[in-house]
């Protein structure tokens, strides 16, 4: 009679030992990083999140130097050019390895909810002639970039503010029509998805995968993505509908496809991938340890979903650069500080590249974080490295709380600066 075998009983620390594992965030790089690492980096956490705002680095940039250290921006955009990755809708507009591609194509009928794919199914359907003859354009004269057709109108922001190229050539990216064949200054390039996608993935278009497999391969990425996660958090990883509930993945339990397992304080059971049974052991065993600072882009895997965040991590996120000033709490682009398995603040920073100055406009400790001499040196250590990643060198530190960290902390960047 096979006996069976006890599910591990994680404490929080030990299960944010095994999430941060498998984002890549457990330990300091030990070595200078590679384009290669980009890539392993990106198919790790399965999409990287896209976000135009620059007060710091762009977020996609930001979120692969928190992971892998200093290393030439340039080479994300090598890494599209090259066809290692592409540009999908997927949690939001996100990176994704090329390898996936497939999946992603036959996702779409899991994704008819998201705004994005709305909106575009909506263009298609009011301006489908005229996308056509802009695919046909583009089909006789090559890629295109929005800025290649004048403006009637000024404005901007959001798809409400877009010239109708910009709209039609967003709405059949969407759709899957177009792809993003590289980036010029941040600018999207388009063109067909048979010369970009087609050009490196057999069978583009026309291998299917069923939607039983999709959903299947989806939940099992978002789970080995996070490392530990409860059921309610997996579908917000690829944006599926609707939530999933434990007896959901009863099946996949039984099968082997994913363990689970206990974590004190917790009242519902955490999944774990297969490939990360050991680091799981570890974990287990208390041999797991964080040992990164840095810091964390908003969009940032470990922070974007707000519930997951507080019950890993007791962290309260909210994004504000889309909140009015005046109701801010903390600032316009604020980056959580992580430091040995804890995220134990947040900065509200700007790059000022012209000028060489990383300037710290304000930075909170989380009430509960004491600020001894380790965590000091530790914060210290992640705004200096970031600074130089950034060509900003010269810290400019304001406004802190508690007020009595300004002091030390101002210490600690000052010796790293001299030294």
């Amino acid at each position: 009679m096979k006996t069976a075998v006890a599910a591990p009983v994680l404490t929080l620390a030990q299960a944010r030992a095994l999430h941060l594992s498998a984002q890549g965030l457990l330990a300091r790089p030990r070595r200078r990083a590679r384009k290669a690492d980009l890539l392993a980096a990106i198919a790790r956490m399965q999409l990287l999140q896209i976000d135009t705002i620059h007060i710091v680095a762009r977020s996609p940039y930001l979120v692969l130097y928190s992971r892998l250290g200093a290393y030439p921006q340039t080479w994300l955009e090598e890494l599209l050019a090259q066809r290692e990755i592409f540009e999908v809708w997927a949690h939001e507009a996100c990176f994704a390895p090329m390898s996936d591609y497939l999946l992603h194509r036959n996702a779409m009928p899991q994704r008819a909810h998201h705004w994005a794919i709305r909106n575009a199914q909506a263009h298609r359907s009011s301006s489908g002639a005229k996308i056509e003859r802009l695919l046909e354009h583009i089909r006789g004269l090559g890629p295109v970039k929005s800025s290649d057709f004048e403006r009637e109108q000024a404005g901007g922001g959001g798809w409400w503010g877009w010239k109708d190229e910009k709209r039609w050539l967003e709405a059949a990216f969407a759709l899957g029509e177009l792809m993003v064949a590289r980036r010029e200054n941040f600018h999207r390039v388009y063109d067909l998805t048979e010369r970009v996608a087609g050009s490196v993935v057999p069978d583009w278009n026309t291998a299917r995968l069923d939607i039983a497999t999709v959903r299947r391969e989806t939940l099992l990425k978002s789970v080995r993505a996070l490392g530990l996660t409860q059921a309610r958090w997996i579908a917000d990883y690829y944006r599926t509908k609707p939530r999933l509930r434990d007896a959901d993945l009863d099946p996949l339990v039984e099968q082997g496809a994913l363990l689970r397992v206990a974590v004190k304080g917790w009242d519902a059971p955490a999944y774990v991938h297969p490939d990360h049974a050991a680091a799981l052991a570890l974990a287990a065993t208390g041999r797991l340890r964080a040992s990164h600072a840095t810091l964390l882009s908003p969009f940032d895997p470990v922070v974007w979903d707000r519930e997951r965040a507080s019950e890993f991590f007791g962290f309260d996120y909210t994004l504000e650069c889309y909140t009015p000033e005046p109701k801010r709490r903390y600032g316009y682009f604020v980056l959580p500080i992580l430091a040995r398995g804890r995220l134990v603040g947040r900065l509200d920073a700007k790059a000022h590249r012209r000028e060489g100055v990383f300037e710290v406009k304000a930075l909170f400790l989380e009430e509960d974080v004491v600020a001894d001499e380790a965590l000091i040196a530790d914060i210290a250590r992640a705004i200096d490295d970031c600074a130089r990643w950034h060509a900003t060198p010269k810290i400019d530190l304001q406004r802190c709380r508690p007020a009595t960290l300004r002091t030390p902390l101002r210490a600690a960047l000052r010796a790293l600066q001299s030294a």
